[in-house]
């Protein structure tokens, strides 16, 4: 049996544990090397669930890059609400920049489409998704994203950056709640 822990009123227990999250970053960090050798991209962090998945892939990115934070919201408790809500905007001029978007997860779609729309709209030179986790069962929108982690199944997990209702971001392994 798996040890479990609560947060809140719910129960979890470890889904992916820290070592297998870290190899498969430091692979996503390999090819985005590979990919931008000789450009100079910009990060574009999602807060707050992006920022141990960032922080782990930073520490691998060879080429030369820039980061910087965007923050936006659409959860609330354990689903998605499908509504963006920026909180603290884009202050870099992305014009003609290659971009990469580094999101923690990707469930509904819908975020990520609004961001992309409003980044798009800004004529970076190309626009790129690295996202650590993506749930295609949950997609409610076609969403092209080139650097994926892990695919999920359609149950709410936490932990390496992801919350319930504000805690569990600092738990070193991905949690699943338990059924």
């Amino acid at each position: 049996m798996k040890s479990t822990i609560q947060v809140h009123d719910k129960h979890f227990e470890v889904f992916i544990e820290q070592s297998i999250l870290e190899k498969r970053i430091n692979a996503l960090a390999a090819e985005i090397n590979q990919d931008y050798t000789g450009k100079q991209p910009l990060f574009l962090a999602i807060l707050n669930g992006s920022f141990m998945f960032a922080a782990e892939l930073m520490k691998s990115i060879s080429v030369s890059c820039e980061i910087t934070f965007l923050r936006v919201s659409s959860y609330q408790a354990t689903a998605s609400t499908g509504k963006v809500h920026q909180i603290l905007g884009l202050t870099e001029n992305i014009e003609n920049r290659d971009i990469i978007i580094i999101e923690d997860i990707i469930d509904t779609g819908l975020t990520m489409v609004e961001i992309k729309k409003q980044l798009l709209a800004q004529n970076p030179s190309s626009l790129s998704i690295a996202t650590l986790f993506q749930k295609p069962e949950a997609l409610k929108v076609p969403i092209d994203v080139q650097y994926v982690g892990f695919d999920l199944e359609n149950k709410f997990v936490l932990g390496y950056g992801l919350d319930y209702d504000g805690l569990g971001r600092n738990l070193a392994d991905l949690y699943v709640l338990c059924e």
